[in-house]
């Protein structure tokens, strides 16, 4: 019985790659802290608008907040940024439900989500060895 050989390491970035994923990166993590930010700070206006306008109870606001904390986190750090951003994906996906169910633009939300992927494409060599770009010149 032979045990299957591992899977050769991608081909590593170059700088301006990994740059860009980076700054990619850290745009919706700073879109995520702003707005647990806001969700703990239970202003008026963020209740007024998550309880009167989306429908949600005021209760869940610090969940919700908590949640989005621990996605961005598994996201920011390297090693579960995969994770992160798959469970970021979620998130934004029932963010974008929300917004089509009370009539509201969800484009925030959806560019959110990509820039979340783009960034990570960017900056993860795993990531973009399993989803490879083909160029004009590649034949297959």
């Amino acid at each position: 019985m032979t045990t299957p050989a591992p899977a050769p390491d991608p081909a590593p970035l170059s700088p301006l790659r990994l740059w860009s994923g980076r700054v990619l990166s850290v745009l919706p993590v700073l879109m995520f802290l702003m707005s647990a930010g806001m969700k703990i700070s239970h202003s008026p206006q963020v209740v007024g608008m998550f309880s009167g306008h989306l429908g949600y109870p005021e209760a869940m606001l610090g969940a919700l907040a908590a949640l989005e904390l621990a996605c961005t986190a598994l996201y920011a750090l390297p090693r579960t940024s995969v994770l992160g951003a798959v469970l970021l994906t979620g998130y934004l996906g029932g963010a974008i439900s929300t917004h089509v169910r009370v009539g509201d633009a969800f484009v925030a939300p959806l560019v959110l989500g990509l820039l979340v992927w783009g960034g990570l494409y960017l900056r993860e060599p795993r990531l973009s060895a399993l989803l490879p770009l083909r160029t004009a010149g590649s034949s297959r």
